[in-house]
């Protein structure tokens, strides 16, 4: 990938990567990319946002039998795919909204907070009174929009998280399994109650809104081109589909 002059005010707007073309890959691919963006750039920071089709993603410490509906998921042709962060299991399809920043930054705790902090002033510039939580969730009034990981690689820090804009919700509920004592407690129908559409707040399309994101956060634009996508499929080898 092309290599810009470092600066030292963190404070910048970032650098936006991009791919040589638009379509849609697996989930893997993009885990991958932060992966391959984090090992081959001197930018202190990056951001690209993505979409899959139907996958659901599990973090580092959880057990899959115990957080996905595997006869769901064959069934329906949903991709099920372990991450190196933590975190929670997360449902995604094209009608929500994947974000990746990468940073050069030492403190896991001050990259999540750059990153929440990001997602707020986003959703304020739209109009949404957006708070965050200890938990790294983003919130509107109190329900769930975003949720956030992240994991060091080196000296630097890579955080993802889900930005809810729509969603398959049938999908969603069944897909991930909810834990007895979620089920006791709320019931299937209050878990749906936790969370909310972004769709429902703003007036603008998911095409926009990646456009608006865009244009607030990063000052330019940095393409990858052919010859680093054997790279990111290299390590894409490591996020093998469940």
């Amino acid at each position: 990938m092309h290599q810009i002059e470092n600066t030292n005010d963190e404070h910048l707007p970032m650098k936006y990567v991009a791919l040589p073309d638009n379509r849609v890959r697996r989930l893997s691919f993009y885990l991958a990319m932060e992966e391959y963006v984090a090992r081959n750039t001197d930018e202190l920071d990056c951001f690209f946002m993505w979409q899959v089709k139907p996958s659901v993603i599990f973090g580092r410490n959880q057990v899959i039998e115990n957080e996905v509906n595997l006869p769901y998921c064959r069934e329906h042709g949903i991709q099920v795919f372990h991450r190196k962060s933590g975190g929670g299991c997360v449902y995604a399809d094209e009608d929500n909204l994947m974000l990746s920043f990468i940073t050069k930054q030492e403190n896991v705790g001050f990259a999540f907070n750059r990153y929440i902090s990001m997602v707020i002033l986003i959703l304020r510039k739209l109009g949404v009174e957006a708070v965050g939580t200890r938990h790294n969730d983003v919130m509107i009034g109190d329900r769930k929009v975003s949720g956030t990981a992240c994991y060091k690689l080196g000296d630097h820090c890579i955080v993802h998280g889900t930005l809810l804009y729509d969603t398959h919700m049938e999908h969603m509920m069944q897909a991930i399994t909810p834990s007895q004592e979620k089920l006791q407690h709320n019931g299937v129908e209050s878990v749906r109650q936790r969370i909310c559409l972004l769709k429902d707040y703003i007036p603008i399309g998911l095409q926009e809104l990646k456009t608006f994101i865009q244009a607030q956060l990063c000052e330019e634009e940095v393409m990858l081109t052919e010859k680093d996508l054997p790279g990111i499929e290299l390590l894409e080898q490591k996020y093998d589909m469940i």
